[in-house]
């Protein structure tokens, strides 16, 4: 089995430098497999808590170079929840890729465990007769210090739901529980790690920062238009195309 290593993480960081500088990445230091996986970006200013900046990923097991190199980029410039992460950004960053295993449907809506099981919810909501499904990695109930109860009624709203939550739509949920090993790691020793392996400085070359950023949201919006969705009928929509393509977020 793969597990989540420092390699990936690498490559996350090589990956969006990349992006910013128009160049290729270096290729990976893991070897190829097959398994569902997100990536987990999150910024630290002056040692306050980390906090979420983008993450995205896939349940659905694909290749894993090819996944941390597109997921890389989508949740740090596409997480609809986020205005893409800027290069200026870069030094306060850490990175998080996580590989998902050992999928297995629950009993019912409380038949897993907080800080090892991450959960998928998929029901009909009674009010618009309408799929929804969301997920939440191993580490999100118990980091927002969550009740099992707590966490299945927040995944609720997540995926949509405005309507009244009551004990029998709990119980009518199809739950699936998995778990993960992940990595952490942070830009500055992402960048010590590069200079000690590869003798490199890593940097973003040429245009400024808000050059490069304003550039980003041209590419995601298609224009100069803004990439961001005001409606809810807008916002629906797009939760059913990252459905489609497979695109979930899980923080």
């Amino acid at each position: 089995m793969v597990s989540a290593n420092q390699e990936m993480v690498v490559y996350c960081f090589d990956t969006l430098i990349a992006h910013y500088n128009s160049e290729q990445a270096p290729p990976p230091g893991f070897e190829e497999g097959q398994h569902p996986l997100f990536v987990t970006w999150k910024k630290a200013v002056n040692g306050a808590e980390p906090r979420l900046r983008g993450c995205i990923g896939t349940l659905e097991a694909r290749c894993i170079v090819n996944g941390f190199r597109d997921y890389a980029l989508t949740s740090a410039l596409r997480d609809r929840r986020f205005p893409p992460i800027q290069a200026k950004e870069l030094p306060y960053l850490e990175c998080t890729v996580s590989i998902l295993t050992d999928y297995e449907p629950a009993l019912n809506y409380l038949d897993w465990e907080i800080g090892k099981h991450g959960l998928i919810i998929e029901f009909t909501d009674p009010d618009y007769n309408t799929r929804r499904s969301a997920t939440y990695l191993p580490e999100v109930a118990a980091h927002e210090g969550w009740t099992k109860t707590e966490a299945i009624d927040s995944l609720m709203r997540k995926a949509g739901f405005n309507g009244a939550i009551s004990e029998s739509l709990r119980n009518r949920l199809r739950t699936t529980r998995y778990q993960s090993t992940l990595y952490t790691m942070h830009y500055r020793d992402y960048v010590s790690y590069v200079k000690m392996t590869r003798g490199e400085d890593k940097s973003v070359q040429g245009s400024s920062s808000n050059s490069i950023a304003n550039g980003v949201l041209s590419i995601i919006s298609g224009g100069a238009a803004s990439p961001f969705l005001n409606t809810k009928d807008d916002d629906d929509l797009l939760v059913i195309r990252w459905m489609e393509e497979g695109l979930y977020e899980s923080c």
